[in-house]
């Protein structure tokens, strides 16, 4: 049976779920490995979207909180608010009581993976923040360190992402994922798959 890793986002513009494409990318070209993009519900009512000019959602299908339990492994994305996660994000987690008691995510490695609006906007201290979710589950934050190479040292041009894990900035709304910011998507796609594999193989 192939390794399942799910990554499950929040996206309001879409910069996150264009990171999460490229992340599943990744952990796709690992054999083995079948990856699955997951969105969590929205909490905001459909005129309160619109006021805010955020685009219809895609059809990458919603996942409930039990259906984390079928996953070997996780990379987790949201936008931040205010230096932490997106409060869609939270509050999908919010209900993951019944995965807490019985510690069904217990032992699984999970990435984190973010959109700021502009470089002091949080794109290390968003994960940072995140971190507390995976802990009280007993989930095995995997960052991506500097296993990126040359690609975690750009100075030449401005690029998202953190030891913590891939990135990007949205701006205004305008800017999208550069290609190097792409590339470090994919790469942490394949680095936590690779993970997850080796953890699952040792089990």
């Amino acid at each position: 049976m192939a390794v399942q890793v799910y990554i499950v986002y929040y996206s309001m513009y879409g910069h996150v779920e264009t990171l999460a494409e490229e992340i599943k990318k990744g952990a796709d070209s690992v054999d083995g490995v079948e990856a699955k993009l997951w969105q969590v519900p929205e909490t905001l009512a459909d005129e309160v979207l619109g006021k805010m000019r955020a685009p219809p959602k895609s059809d990458v299908p919603i996942i409930t909180p039990n259906e984390l339990s079928e996953a070997d492994g996780f990379v987790f994305g949201f936008p931040t608010r205010f230096g932490m996660m997106a409060a869609q994000f939270k509050a999908f987690l919010d209900a993951t009581g019944g995965l807490w008691k019985t510690q069904q995510l217990a032992g699984k490695p999970a990435g984190i993976f973010y959109s700021t609006s502009s470089q002091g906007g949080g794109q290390e201290t968003t994960a940072l923040t995140a971190i507390t979710q995976l802990v009280h589950h007993g989930m095995l934050f995997v960052p991506i360190g500097y296993t990126f190479g040359a690609g975690m040292f750009e100075m030449e041009e401005l690029k998202g992402g953190s030891p913590y894990g891939s990135g990007t900035y949205a701006g205004d709304g305008s800017r999208q994922p550069t290609k190097l910011e792409l590339e470090q998507a994919f790469h942490q796609g394949k680095y936590i798959a690779s993970i997850t594999k080796k953890l699952k193989e040792a089990a």
